[in-house]
């Protein structure tokens, strides 16, 4: 075994794009239970598919079977008990019976191919669906628990070895199960002692071909393992290009990268290693097994108690023996990494997805008063993020929360919004607790413009109608001028119509943010919060679009975190939050006056921070 290796690097590797998905589930039967359910949408399917099987099989084992009497007649001929003519006679017969039986294994085989392919596209097509539609619901904690990367591998690697699994290997190893079945009785039909020397050598057979795959899925674990950390430094070496010239670490990267790359070539020498002495040990063991078949047989013959039609048939089938236990041996791998990857999925449709209660109130009328009451929060348990916050916020007041990174601003904002619940405390809307809304009615009386700008692929106009999808074009193009981004968007070639890609790669981050700005404005929220929405335009853009912001922010219950003293000096009160807690609040003036915490910051500096 290729000793492990241990890079130098610091930090864990993520599996990169490269990063192969497979393994051995963990319960494979409740796996399976719940991939019936899939499964099930195509009965009919599977049950012409298990017809045609079987079809197939017997026709192959006929097709074996009919050896005995083409050589028992050959033997008749020779020595003279039916003549030539009537042996070529008969050998036309045989041909035709011969043919018409293979010829319905070929359709068999291809009705079988052809509706396992449909059965196969069709369970991961329902199954694909409903893991997007969960995904869609699962809790924002949950998301904060996963990176993109694991989400993704679901819908690609896992997805994709389903599919292999359904269908090539499912079929096969039914098929080869059969076959195997109908080769050892019909072994036993044609001579007892034979059949039982075969069954002698089959433990020799398994636990070689056990012996084989073992080592190979070892080294194959090993290899998955070693070209996704080869990956994984790969792609972050490739994104950090500008850090890793800028402090000259080619060197350390070579060095590092020198080192994934002698693991990986290890690892895969040893899997592919051990996967190639699979054919050549399978077909020595047959040539072994049929010289004893062949020594034997021919005793039993000369003693009269085989004839040679039966030995020839009986050969026959010991040729094609080992070929199902190949198959099955084979296709028991990818049934496994099916099953693991059908697993994985299963963990994602299990989770919880948000739910209201049964009561839940579905008003839409919404002033927009907020009211926090001794509210307590932690993301990990023990650990308090929220000590007691305690404030409320009138219709059309500007709240700004300013205060140290990691005080708590933005968790107060996604309490608002129910990305999260809370532990202890109410948070009201109206007078209304938000645990006991709607969460769509909730998050439809929002909008949200964060530091960390979005934009899907699409035109300019579909992206600022995302955050209302009904909104007529009018009404989108009356929201960017009031963020300002109408003046850059017919400068666009395409005006409203040009296409955005790679998440607006073609924009400065100044008009992304922009366009995020006039996406909450189209959909007229009646609370808005501003998540450092201005950090990432300049000073003289943030001026130019000031009035538009503020009307924006007229008549709405506004929520502020902002580092610029310009953004929340004009607030109706600003809190200062620290460890969790509100030390300071008033409005500006207020708080100049107390010369505490905000004070201090308003002197320092010109940011709040």
């Amino acid at each position: 075994m290729a000793q492990e290796i241990k890079p130098v690097r610091t930090g864990s590797i993520m599996p990169g794009r490269g990063a192969i998905y497979g393994g051995k589930p963990k319960n494979a039967k409740a796996t399976l239970k719940q991939m019936s359910r899939f499964l099930g949408k195509n009965k009919v399917l599977l049950g012409i598919v298990l017809f045609v099987t079987i079809l197939s099989t017997l026709c192959m084992l006929a097709g074996t079977y009919a050896i005995r009497s083409l050589i028992s007649e050959i033997q008749k001929t020779l020595s003279n008990q039916i003549s030539v003519s009537a042996f070529f006679n008969y050998l036309i017969y045989f041909m035709l019976i011969l043919g018409s039986i293979y010829l319905t294994q070929i359709i068999s085989t291809l009705i079988q191919t052809q509706l396992m392919v449909k059965v196969s596209q069709v369970s991961v097509f329902h199954l694909r669906k409903e893991l997007y539609g969960h995904v869609l619901n699962l809790p924002l904690p949950y998301h904060d628990s996963k990176t993109h990367g694991e989400l993704m591998s679901r819908f690609t690697n896992d997805i994709d070895l389903i599919a292999e699994a359904i269908t090539n290997s499912m079929a096969s190893i039914v098929n080869s199960s059969l076959m195997l079945v109908g080769t050892v009785i019909m072994m036993f039909i044609l001579s007892i002692p034979l059949a039982f020397i075969t069954l002698l050598i089959l433990p020799i057979f398994s636990f070689l071909i056990n012996r084989i795959i073992n080592q190979s899925r070892k080294y194959f674990r090993l290899q998955q393992a070693s070209i996704g950390a080869l990956n994984g430094f790969i792609e972050e070496t490739m994104e950090g290009q500008q850090v890793n010239q800028l402090f000259n670490h080619q060197e350390r990267n070579m060095h590092d990268f020198s080192q994934y790359n002698a693991d990986f070539k290890d690892k895969a020498f040893h899997a592919q290693s051990w996967s190639g002495i699979m054919i050549p040990v399978m077909m020595n063991l047959n040539a072994l097994n049929y010289a004893i078949i062949s020594t034997g047989g021919a005793m039993l013959c000369i003693s009269g108690a085989l004839s040679v039609g039966a030995l020839g048939a009986y050969l026959n089938a010991t040729r094609q023996f080992a070929r199902p236990l190949n198959e099955i041996a084979m296709q028991y791998t990818t049934i496994q990494a099916g099953l693991a990857s059908a697993e994985r999925i299963f963990e994602v449709l299990n989770e919880p997805i948000e739910m209201d209660t049964e009561n839940a109130i579905g008003t839409e009328i919404i002033d927009g008063e907020v009211r926090f009451e001794d509210v307590h929060f932690s993301y990990v348990k023990d650990i308090e993020v929220l000590k007691g916050i305690s404030f409320y916020a009138k219709k059309g007041q500007k709240i700004a929360f300013v205060g140290s990174t990691g005080a708590g601003k933005t968790t107060i904002t996604n309490l608002i919004s129910r990305f999260y619940d809370i532990q202890e405390g109410s948070i009201t809307l109206d007078n209304i607790s938000i645990s006991s809304l709607k969460r769509s009615v909730l998050r439809q009386s929002m909008a949200m413009v964060l530091q960390d700008t979005h934009l899907f692929t699409g035109t300019v106009m579909e992206n600022i109608r995302y955050g209302k999808l009904d909104a007529t074009d009018q009404q989108c193009i009356e929201a960017a001028q009031l963020a300002n981004a109408h003046s850059f968007i017919i400068k666009l070639p395409l005006q409203y119509q040009s296409i955005i890609t790679s998440d607006g790669s073609e924009l400065s981050a100044g008009q992304r943010q922009l366009l995020n700005i006039a996406r909450a404005a189209v959909n007229n929220p009646k609370v808005l919060i501003l998540d450092e929405a201005t950090s990432s335009i300049d000073t003289r853009t943030e001026r130019s679009i000031e009035k538009g912001m503020d009307q924006l922010m007229e008549g709405r219950t506004t929520f502020v975190i902002a580092h610029r003293l310009s953004t929340v000096r004009h607030s109706n009160a600003i809190l200062v939050i620290e460890k969790g807690e509100i030390i300071e609040r008033g409005d500006h003036d207020t708080l100049m006056e107390i010369n505490g915490r905000y004070a201090s910051l308003v002197k320092g500096q010109t940011e709040l921070t």
